[in-house]
């Protein structure tokens, strides 16, 4: 207010003594105002008086004064200011908010008397609220308001655009005044500072002597002892991921993708590289061979579901030629070769299994028992059934695989995924899952469950692994968002999406229902959704950019609260079994058929553990679906 009034009174000393009638400026030297004397000093009349008739001053009170005079949105509300405007308005629809959106009240202050809208103002205004769905409160204050990016004007420090004089972003944000930190805070934060810089550095050195060591590994006796192959089979191949430094040692399981100009991340594969997809890491702090430069991802656990580049010498598979596939039969991509029928594989599979586990089965044909002779004891036939079928055909081999076709229906989008030998071992073994048994375990929920009951197929979507993950948030985090926003496009009514997500060496799962706003988080270690921040935002991001799209009117103290509950799962109590929680979690959510899940959990299904037996059926019913769609043959 005292600057209003400061500027008022140099207007007004400029007016009366500086120009005549016709408000042109005089050419004779005015005389000093003696009836002011008190307030001004004759040395600061001249420089008033010259600072007053600089032609640079002269040019922008010109320009000034034209802009006022004819403004792009004309202020209709007369003596009616901002302040008093605004609580008229609020009196009249005797609402109980404090105050209103600038904006809003923007809009408000120019409209006529005969109650009619400019197009252009209301262009401005409907903009305006198109942003403000996508704008957080927090952005708003620190950056531009809304108001200021729809009129693309700057926004000038100490004000807010539409509230009127005197209203500050402090005054209507309710932000408490910033202070200078301390001399102590500074020297705790360069302290702290320092020390990440000096972290850095043993980083990077690490980094350098990796590599010296992996350009010139010499023979060890540790590896003379593992048979190195030369070559490489055309095509996919199981293998297994070794280091050489600080200690040679296996880091990892995952496929050699051996093809002619293949290319990683769209870039050539460094010389003495082959592209190697990570499905299993048993060392969390193995690093990789090159980093990721682009998405900055350094450790071997952050690069699951994701492409990387692998030294030849470090990659090890057997000798034998990966299976190719040559024919379908639904979904299931064979072998050529002649196959019976699938009982007569499964009964060849049953009677292994009878000499096995000691039954005197007459029919060879019969299914193996679920209980072996000491009553009550379980026995998990499908497992061991598999696992025969397995030992006797060409999947012993190591490097042999099976395509499963995934149909558009299940993840948005037609794709095939791969199957090997290591993925059934981790199941039989009772390991850490990779994507391709998790994505199997999905198929079979949508074959058995949801294929052929509109219900279910309309209110259950699924999410992919494969384009979703830590990696491929952390390099792609476009291209993620792309997706998920697709999937939620893909839905008119409500529906439920569930996206089993692996934070590098460790599976959790979300349940997203993006019409309500709401993201229930499953965890099966008691984390909190905090501790992944790049997973929060994408998806938080993902559901504002679907709101956005579909027009979806939301109050503004609303904008940017999307909903997140932590469901009181089951917990595992040990580091392995995360993948079998997860299969089970999605398993008893379609089975319970509800789109909103309580915060303690299904009254049905409620429990502090889950029993190995209960994870054991979850494998029983995956091995009987690879027996049932005579994925293994003979």
């Amino acid at each position: 207010m005292a600057g209003k009034r400061h500027r008022g009174w140099r207007t007004f000393l400029t007016n009366k003594y500086l120009k005549d009638k016709e408000i042109f400026f005089v050419e004779y030297d005015p005389e000093y105002p003696v009836k002011y004397a008190i307030f001004i000093t004759e040395e600061e009349w001249v420089a008033f008086v010259a600072q007053r008739r600089d032609e640079n001053f002269k040019k922008v009170s010109a320009t000034n004064r034209e802009r006022a005079s004819n403004p792009t949105y004309a202020y209709k509300k007369g003596r009616l200011g901002y302040a008093r405007l605004e609580e008229k308005i609020l009196d009249e629809t005797k609402s109980d908010a404090t105050s209103l959106p600038p904006h809003v009240l923007w809009k408000e202050a120019r409209v006529g008397k005969d109650g009619t809208v400019r197009d252009d103002v209301q262009h401005i205004y409907d903009e305006c609220e198109t942003l403000s769905q996508s704008i957080s409160t927090a952005e708003d204050q620190e950056n531009r308001s809304v108001l200021s990016r729809a009129l693309n004007v700057p926004e000038y420090p100490g004000r807010v655009r539409g509230k009127g004089h005197g209203c500050t972003p402090t005054s209507l944000y309710k932000n408490p005044r910033r202070r200078n930190p301390s001399n102590q805070e500074v020297m705790e934060t360069l302290q702290a500072l320092q020390a990440q810089v000096l972290q850095l550095q043993k980083d990077n050195e690490r980094y350098r002597c990796m590599e010296k060591c992996s350009s010139q590994l010499k023979e060890t006796s540790e590896k003379a002892s593992i048979n190195c192959q030369n070559k490489f089979p055309e095509g996919i191949s199981s293998c297994q991921l070794y280091l050489s430094s600080p200690t040679y040692r296996l880091v990892g399981k995952g496929k050699v993708h051996n093809t002619s100009g293949d290319l990683l991340h769209h870039r050539p594969l460094p010389d003495g590289h082959l592209k190697v997809s990570v499905d299993v890491v048993l060392d969390k702090d193995a690093l990789l061979p090159i980093p990721d430069i682009v998405s900055e991802t350094t450790l071997l656990r952050d690069a699951i579901g994701s492409f990387v580049a692998w030294p030849l010498d470090l990659i090890f598979i057997d000798d034998e030629t990966p299976t190719k596939p040559a024919s379908k039969d639904k979904g299931i991509l064979r072998h050529n070769e002649s196959v019976a029928s699938q009982k007569e594989v499964f009964a060849q599979g049953s009677q292994q299994l009878s000499q096995k586990i000691g039954s005197r089965q007459k029919n060879k044909r019969d299914l193996p028992v679920t209980y072996l002779p000491k009553k009550g004891a379980f026995v998990p036939r499908y497992q061991i059934s598999l696992e025969t079928l397995v030992d006797s055909s060409d999947m012993a081999t190591a490097g042999a695989i099976r395509l499963l076709d995934m149909e558009e229906d299940i993840f948005g989008y037609s794709c095939t995924e791969t199957i090997g030998k290591e993925d059934l071992e981790h199941i039989f073994r009772h390991q850490e899952l990779g994507v391709g048994v998790i994505h199997t375990y999905i198929r079979f929920l949508y074959d058995n469950f949801m294929r052929g009951n509109d219900q279910l197929s309309n209110r259950f979507r699924f999410v992919s692994s494969s384009l979703v993950n830590k990696a491929l948030i952390c390099r792609e985090p476009d291209s993620c968002r792309e997706y998920l926003v697709k999937r939620f496009m893909a839905s008119s009514t409500n529906n439920l999406y569930l996206w089993p997500y692996n934070s590098g060496c460790h599976w959790l799962l979300l349940a997203i229902d993006p019409l309500k706003e709401v993201v229930y988080f499953l965890n099966s270690i008691d984390g909190e959704w905090t501790n992944y921040p790049d997973m929060k935002q994408l998806v938080d991001t993902s559901i504002k950019v679907f709101r956005s799209q579909r027009q979806a009117r939301v109050p503004r103290t609303k904008s940017s609260n999307i909903t997140w509950i932590k469901v009181q799962c089951p917990l595992q109590r040990n580091g392995i079994d995360c993948g079998y929680f997860v299969m089970r979690f999605m398993r008893e959510i379609i089975n319970m058929n509800q789109i909103e899940i309580p915060i303690t959990y299904f009254d049905e299904y409620k429990c502090a553990h889950y029993t190995r037996l209960q994870l054991e059926q979850i494998k029983e019913e995956l091995c009987q679906y690879f027996i049932e769609k005579r994925l293994i043959s003979i």
